[in-house]
């Protein structure tokens, strides 16, 4: 459970498979793992600290060269696609067990592939997770239990409480709760050639 996978599928899932033990070794969590475009794909990793406060622009970059340099080795993609490292931001998906039980108790919403009850989208507290589902308590206070096997998306509802915690957290792990959340891109085979973007604020 240290080290929980976000729940993924197909190319997206061999590719956390891929990269997951040199994130890891270095210290961080991959959040989510993202394949998007077809012509030229931009492969997009969310990682935190193994403790889930936010990482800095400078860990972006660390987490980029890492990756990008499995990626080129491995090559799970034909021809060339961009690598995008970011922290998952106060906001964040909920991709993993963990998450849904670290931050039980603040705003979330969700949507999941199969209708619950006849609905797909769903908007609460979370509660916790367990056994491969994470619970909600929605705003009717009835509770529902959504299958991380079948979840499109879901996500933390940016509120005061949540930033509050958020920088609380961030200020235990050592990290300035204003501390710059950026992105990088890395051209596909050429690890250590990094554009950097500008950084994201939350």
């Amino acid at each position: 459970m240290d080290h929980e996978l976000p729940h993924l599928v197909g190319l997206e899932a061999r590719i956390a498979d891929m990269i997951a033990p040199a994130v890891t070794d270095m210290g961080f969590e991959l959040v989510r793992v993202a394949v998007l475009g077809r012509d030229r794909p931009t492969v997009q990793i969310m990682a935190d600290r193994a403790d889930g406060t936010l990482i800095g622009v400078g860990d972006c970059e660390a987490i980029s060269r890492a990756v990008g340099a499995v990626l080129d080795v491995e090559d799970p993609i034909p021809g060339e696609w961009e690598l995008e490292v970011s922290s998952a931001g106060i906001d964040r998906p909920l991709t993993r067990i963990k998450d849904w039980n670290r931050y039980a108790g603040h705003q979330a919403r969700a949507e999941v592939n199969i209708p619950i009850d006849g609905r797909k989208r769903f908007a609460g507290i979370v509660l916790g997770g367990a056994d491969g589902t994470g619970r909600m308590r929605l705003d009717d206070g009835t509770e529902v239990a959504l299958p991380l096997a079948e979840l499109r998306r879901a996500r933390l509802v940016l509120t005061d409480a949540l930033i509050a915690a958020s920088a609380r957290m961030n200020k235990i792990g050592g990290l300035d709760a204003e501390a710059d959340v950026g992105a990088e891109v890395a051209p596909a085979g050429k690890p250590g050639r990094h554009r950097k973007m500008p950084p994201r604020t939350h």
